[in-house]
């Protein structure tokens, strides 16, 4: 080929690429001028004409509004918890009328059948059966209930309205406007809650979010507050206002445990975990029908059953450990007994009992099982006959029964208002506890998480009962 013809391929090969890299150009700007036109066209009116109406922008409006944006959000949020509590009562009821009531009389039957020694069938099946039976059967409905309902307001679109909305408040406390996800993840579980910290990119604010988490009211909680809110605070009132003033009780008591994270996250970020408030650009999503068969799917799968299976593994030794103090005697008391009239004193002093202290430090792998461990150390301690099938046992009665069983127990209106503080501000369960330290690998932090509630809680409930007791003095 001659240098001539090669000159003129060049030409000509350059004249075609300037024409191609022309036209793509001229397509690119026309496709960003239209994308500009129609945004254009959507967020700006001229003052001739009529505004487009736009549904995103109008629910907008209402949901991240000054004025009803956080109405709106105490009302779904509130809605949720109501849903969760009421429609769980029933199936909770029909799985501990299957796992207790029917399935526990016939795996002790069948022990006895085989010649089961009487330790290892009540280690077994007294004490590590029956815990599991209540975890399950008190846990599984309302994780069941929030998890998707949760899910469905996050697939929808509302739940980066919510980190709006309080997005000021968490920067003021020196943390992360996401925390506001996390925060109202834990009123479910708390260990999920703190899975959920991973939307937060800072090391920093993610561990004030774990560390924080633990003030939300967990569903192990709720059992806890409705049943001493009922039988104490609802008392107060005349019988057609007792439901409203217990029911106000307990979201008076959710709503401390969100001030209470607001105000520990703000003491962190100063402290210990000081640092600069790191900025985050909040995409607002466009609001999209939620798919509701994934979303069940995924929220039993992935949320509910696996923070199930970590809560069934800890319930085991915490039933036989149950069962172990109560049996096992040191002359003729129990080991349980013993340690109960060692932290009588202390329990007294805080405006609770021994009963309760011992309660809540062996039923540390779950909340659920609090009340039936109350009332059988209350029925071992005090002799009870009748109530109860025996020391180890844990049991649930009604409402009118288990009153007269706290009552016989020495039960004051301020032991039912400092254990309803208590179980708000205490350690978190083994689960939650396990579930930080995966989260965090870090010993420090996890101690730091599971000690510092537990300090807060005795602080308060003894500052609560010396304030109480000067008051009535």
């Amino acid at each position: 080929m001659s240098q001539q013809a090669a000159q003129s391929i060049l030409k000509k090969a350059e004249s075609l690429r300037w024409e191609i890299g022309h036209n793509f150009q001229d397509d690119l700007m026309e496709a960003v001028y239209t994308d500009a036109a129609r945004i254009a066209e959507r967020a700006v009116a001229s003052s001739d004409e009529t505004p487009r109406f736009d549904l995103d922008r109008t629910i907008d409006r209402l949901v991240t509004s000054r004025v009803w944006g956080f109405p709106i959000m105490l009302l779904l949020l509130t809605a949720v918890f109501w849903i969760t509590i009421s429609g769980a009562n029933v199936p909770s009821a029909m799985l501990a009328d299957l796992l207790i009531e029917g399935a526990h009389p016939v795996l002790k039957g069948l022990a006895d059948s085989i010649g089961m020694p009487w330790w290892l069938k009540g280690l077994l099946i007294d004490g590590m059966y029956l815990a599991t039976a209540w975890v399950v059967s008190v846990m599984l409905p309302p994780m069941a209930i929030f998890f998707p309902l949760f899910t469905l307001l996050e697939d929808f679109g509302y739940l980066p309205r919510v980190a709006f909305n309080l997005d000021n408040f968490f920067k003021r406390a020196g943390a992360h406007g996401k925390q506001a996800l996390s925060l109202a993840m834990g009123f479910g579980c708390n260990a999920a809650g703190v899975i959920s910290t991973r939307i937060i990119d800072s090391p920093r604010e993610r561990l004030i979010a774990i560390i924080t988490n633990n003030f939300s009211l967990c569903n192990g909680r709720w059992p806890t507050q409705i049943l001493v809110a009922t039988l104490f605070i609802g008392a107060l009132a005349p019988p057609y206002l007792a439901g409203i003033l217990s029911a106000l009780s307990v979201v008076a008591i959710a709503v401390l445990g969100v001030l209470l994270s607001f105000l520990v996250s703000w003491g962190l970020s100063r402290t210990v975990l000081k640092g600069e408030v790191s900025a985050f650009t909040l995409e607002l999503p466009p609001y999209r029908p939620p798919r509701i068969l994934s979303t069940i799917y995924t929220s039993l799968i992935d949320r509910t059953i696996f923070v199930l299976w970590r809560a069934v593994v800890f319930a085991l030794p915490a039933g036989a450990l149950i069962w172990l103090i109560s049996n096992i005697h040191i002359g003729s008391q129990s080991l349980a007994v013993w340690i109960m009239g060692f932290l009588n004193p202390m329990g007294l002093l805080l405006g609770l009992n021994g009963v309760i202290l011992l309660a809540y430090i062996v039923a540390i792998p779950a909340n659920e099982i609090v009340i039936p461990t109350i009332l059988m150390l209350t029925v071992l301690t005090f002799g009870m006959a009748g109530m109860g099938e025996g020391p180890g046992v844990m049991f649930e009665k009604t409402d009118a029964v288990a009153l007269s069983i706290f009552q016989e127990g020495g039960w004051t209106l301020l032991t039912a208002v400092n254990l309803m503080l208590f179980s708000l501000i205490h350690n978190p369960c083994s689960t939650t506890i396990y579930t930080i330290y995966k989260e965090t690998g870090s010993v420090k932090w996890t101690t730091v998480a599971s000690l510092l509630p537990v300090a807060m809680g005795l602080a308060v409930t003894f500052l609560v009962a010396q304030v109480w007791r000067l008051a009535a003095g």
